[in-house]
């Protein structure tokens, strides 16, 4: 089987590859493990929606047309939205075509399915970048007798033993879950390393309607000093609930959840937490009144400040003067532990030397270093949206145009 172009993955970044694609007249297909859509279906827990407004899910040639542009997607309603996409541009996926391989040959690529092989003379890579849960080394001191699960795993408190819950990691997922469990009546204590700190609402705008309006989430790769650092920076702790509410480390000890430092080790059923806690917390608090100076001083210069709520300024996070350095998980009631601590793609698939020393593939904005690779959907990959839904589109446009490039360079070549 034949295709010019392949695109592998049917979620939000492949999809709007695929319209790229056809606008430009590229022949391609998208092959996609499941369903359209089928991390967000079967990789998310229950409760979770989206952390952007309803009306920043835009995508090439689609945007939003619902009531509820202010309100916040459940998973089912994210997956029916792309679904209806897919149906919209009429993307040629095909479902269920597991990748398992993909190598070069002379003409471009050959990659292996489930349903058998094809070649293409170039490759989109748009499985996704939360693929696997990033389980750190010391997590396999946990003692046996304490349930230990991933984001990917939980699906809600109901599956958890009776008893207190240690989530690693406080950024997005990690104050989500730590909101969702304390509430449910299991005890939480919130282990907390970098994390970014944001309020939901500010001068009586959504926080991304700030970000997007400001530019902000438009700031290219390449205007970036240092954009290691960049693709590394944590979520932010922002949750999509209907009512509004920021889920900042204040709002959860406001309910009960106990913060302790970053988890530095497991000895004999011990926890041992770093000392650093209050110095994230005041950095974390700096960085986002940097971010708030940077919003008012763009309102103020677009003229907008007069007709919004005035600036303000947010209590500092409140942390215990001498957080507990360490804690006897099941002496102390702990009988589950959640791993908050981040996800990394799979491409144990991909049998092409692209990958730098620690496992991550080289690029340049979503150009790959193989001539007819590109990759899509990972975090700051052309843009700082590149990993939301909103970010799709414009990447898509410029890794199309990018492509196109290329096939019309290799058919000259070839003349």
């Amino acid at each position: 089987m034949r295709a010019t172009v392949l695109v592998i993955g049917a979620g939000h970044a492949g999809l709007a590859m695929s319209r790229c694609l056809t606008e430009r007249s590229i022949d391609h297909v998208v092959l996609e493990r499941g369903e359209v859509a089928n991390s967000w279906k079967t990789e998310r827990w229950d409760s979770l929606r989206l952390l952007t407004p309803n009306w920043q899910s835009r995508l090439p040639g689609y945007v939003y047309a619902g009531d509820d542009p202010h309100g916040y997607r459940t998973m089912a309603e994210t997956v029916a939205f792309l679904q209806q996409y897919a149906e919209a541009i009429s993307a040629p996926v095909r479902t269920n075509t597991e990748v398992t391989s993909v190598r070069r040959v002379e003409e471009g690529y050959a990659v292996s399915t489930n349903n058998g092989e094809w070649r293409a003379r170039a490759v989109v890579l748009a499985s996704g970048a939360c693929n696997i849960a990033n389980l750190p080394a010391l997590a396999q001191a946990l003692p046996s007798a304490i349930a230990s699960l991933t984001p990917n795993q939980y699906r809600n408190p109901g599956q958890l033993p009776q008893g207190g819950v240690l989530v690693v990691g406080a950024s997005a997922t990690g104050v989500q879950l730590a909101d969702e469990i304390q509430r449910s009546g299991h005890p939480v204590v919130l282990a907390v390393g970098e994390h970014i700190r944001m309020p939901r609402r500010y001068r009586g705008r959504d926080i991304q309607w700030w970000m997007d309006s400001a530019g902000i989430l438009d700031q290219r790769y390449d205007e970036i000093d240092d954009l290691e650092r960049a693709r590394r920076v944590p979520s932010l702790q922002l949750a999509g609930y209907p009512d509004g509410r920021s889920v900042d480390l204040n709002a959860l000890t406001s309910i009960g959840v106990r913060l302790v430092g970053r988890l530095a080790g497991l000895r004999d059923g011990k926890a041992l937490f770093s000392g650093s806690l209050a110095n994230q917390a005041a950095l974390s608090d700096l960085k986002m009144n940097r971010l708030l100076d940077t919003i008012d001083y763009w309102a103020a210069r677009a003229g907008r400040g007069a007709a919004l709520e005035p600036p303000q300024r947010f209590e500092p996070t409140r942390i215990e003067a001498s957080p507990p350095l360490s804690l006897e998980l099941v002496r102390s009631g702990i009988r589950s532990v959640i791993w908050a601590t981040g996800f990394r793609p799979d491409y144990s698939w991909l049998h092409v030397p692209v990958f730098d020393r620690k496992g991550r593939i080289r690029h340049d904005g979503g150009v790959v270093d193989a001539a007819g690779m590109y990759l899509m959907g990972a975090q700051f990959l052309r843009r700082r949206k590149s990993a939301l839904i909103d970010g799709a589109g414009d990447d898509a446009r410029e890794l199309s145009a990018h492509l196109e490039s290329h096939l019309q360079e290799r058919r000259q070549a070839a003349a």
